[in-house]
């Protein structure tokens, strides 16, 4: 994928409204990588600087290019709000108008709703591993069993007299 992401980057180096990048979340891009929630590697986002999306398309070239000139351009956002719907503007507004400590304390809200969603997602995926290897091992110990009750033998005896599932 490096090299068409290269490519991409390439393509758009002299653009004035789209910025194609990579960051390097060991490094110096850290906090970067942190604030976006960036967790897993390559991660594509788009958007907003301060309001990124997951991209979850293609990885190919082509694709990575139809998103692009399809979706990387000025954006409804608080610095665009004359691209923002009627709904997207007054949300806005609304913000706007708010207190900062209030502004704050719903950021604060919304992230502890998100850290929770991530949480209950994990513990659940945690649940079905267990569950899973639970029933991988109720498999394996009962097609063991099947085998040491003759199968293989049976089938070994079936072969010696010439028959056949089909002849039965």
């Amino acid at each position: 994928m490096k090299p068409d992401w290269d490519k991409l980057i390439e393509e758009y180096a002299d653009s004035t409204t789209a910025l194609v990048a990579d960051v390097d979340c060991t490094e110096a891009g850290k906090d970067l990588c942190e604030t976006h929630g960036v967790e897993g590697f390559p991660t594509l986002k788009y958007g907003d600087p301060s309001d990124l999306q997951d991209y979850d398309g293609g990885r190919e070239f082509e694709d990575m290019q139809t998103f692009a000139k399809e979706n990387l351009k000025p954006m409804c956002s608080v610095k665009n709000i004359d691209l923002c719907d009627d709904e997207k503007k007054a949300l806005i507004k609304k913000y706007q108008a708010m207190e900062l400590t209030g502004l704050d304390n719903l950021i604060t809200e919304k992230e502890t709703e998100e850290k929770d969603a991530t949480k209950h997602f994990e513990e659940a995926v945690e649940k079905l591993q267990k569950h899973y290897e639970e029933l991988e091992k109720g498999k394996k110990d009962k097609l063991e069993e099947i085998k040491e009750s003759g199968l293989g033998l049976m089938k070994a005896v079936r072969a010696s007299l010439g028959g056949s599932k089909s002849e039965l």
